[in-house]
């Protein structure tokens, strides 16, 4: 059984120490208390060291929003890895919205980059892919994401594959409170995620790759994504700045459990 990670993206929220400590203190207690998942707060820059602290000596991960590739040098602006590794566990690269920039910072090749970089600093990148609504009209999606995960994993070991996270975020279902369908998340995250990853690894690192659906996650909506048995967690936005994340948590957890009991049913 894949180990369901399910990751808060906080955005351009809780900026300031108070606000970001007061949120943190509320659920720390509850979401170090579920089992059987990662959860991962991935806060703005300006509060990571702080929420850092608060959440040292539980379970719960950090994760920055974002990184640069270079361990240095004249990149204004820019977080290099260096000042992540060793504070962050996690790191989110390729999101869709920084994507959308058109900087070349935010290419496929800039993903991949980044991917490499935050597995040679110890961190798992989630790696963000995601078609638009026109491709989606036109049926591109399984080219489209097919290709940005091929691109991502290019480079890569088989080791290094294997640690990666891969979170399908339809570029349509972000912040619209129109989310993909679990059985539509499903068939993509099998046939072009893991059917990509499967091309170039093997059928066993692209089991071993753990996928999150992320776009207009919510309470309402968690349980038909995580009883889908390609789908290993969420990577959460608007639902992570409530305390109602700790609900979407324990229900994630709840899935988990249930998916292993009916693992070990159907074992001989």
């Amino acid at each position: 059984m894949r180990q369901p990670v399910v990751v808060a993206n906080w955005k351009m929220n809780f900026g300031r120490p108070d606000q970001a400590l007061d949120f943190v203190r509320r659920i720390r207690h509850p979401l170090n208390e579920i089992k059987d998942v990662d959860c991962v707060l991935c806060p703005p820059f300006t509060v990571l060291m702080a929420v850092a602290e608060t959440i040292a000596r539980t379970s719960i991960r950090l994760g920055a929003q974002t990184m640069h590739w270079e361990e240095k040098g004249a990149h204004t602006g820019e977080i290099a890895p260096t000042m992540l590794a060793g504070h962050c566990q996690f790191v989110i690269v390729g999101h869709s919205e920084r994507r959308a920039t058109g900087s070349r910072t935010e290419t496929d090749a800039a993903t991949n980059r980044k991917v490499h970089a935050a597995l040679a600093h110890d961190m798992t990148p989630i790696i963000c892919v995601g078609e638009s609504l026109a491709q989606r009209e036109r049926e591109e999606t399984h080219a489209f994401v097919s290709g940005q995960v091929t691109s991502a994993f290019e480079g890569l070991s088989e080791e290094g594959a294997s640690r990666c996270v891969v979170a399908y975020e339809p570029i349509w279902a972000i912040g619209t409170s129109r989310a993909a369908t679990p059985a539509d998340a499903n068939r993509v995250v099998a046939l072009s995620i893991r059917g990509a990853v499967a091309e170039r690894f093997g059928e066993a690192v692209a089991q071993a790759v753990r996928v999150q659906y992320g776009g207009s996650v919510s309470v309402d909506n968690i349980d038909g994504f995580m009883a889908m048995p390609e789908i290993d967690g969420a990577l959460v936005g608007g639902a992570s700045l409530k305390p109602d994340f700790v609900e979407l948590v324990k229900r994630t957890a709840r899935a988990t459990g249930t998916r292993a009991a009916s693992a070990r049913r159907r074992s001989p």
